[in-house]
């Protein structure tokens, strides 16, 4: 007897900028590094939150557990170019 175990859909890859909807709260993803990830989890209208570090495979487990669904992703910050005249 071959036990295989249940995934649902994989979720997209980490990227700066994203904003994940959780059931009562926001998670906003600030960097992603080879293997962690810095976000802030916004519960209700807190104004602030604190940053958390965690690795990408636990914090994907936890955005599964959560049914979060993906809201918007922003595109990474550019450098300011300064131009010579």
């Amino acid at each position: 007897m071959k036990i295989t175990a249940k995934r649902g859909t994989p979720l997209p890859p980490f990227e700066t900028g994203q904003v994940w909807a959780l059931a009562e709260a926001e998670l906003h993803i600030g960097q992603v590094g080879k293997t962690l990830v810095h976000y802030k989890q916004f519960q209700g209208k807190t104004p602030r939150a604190p940053v958390s570090l965690t690795n990408k495979i636990a914090l994907e487990k936890y955005l599964q557990e959560q049914k979060a669904v993906l809201l918007k992703r922003k595109s990474a910050p550019r450098a300011a170019v300064r131009r010579r005249s």
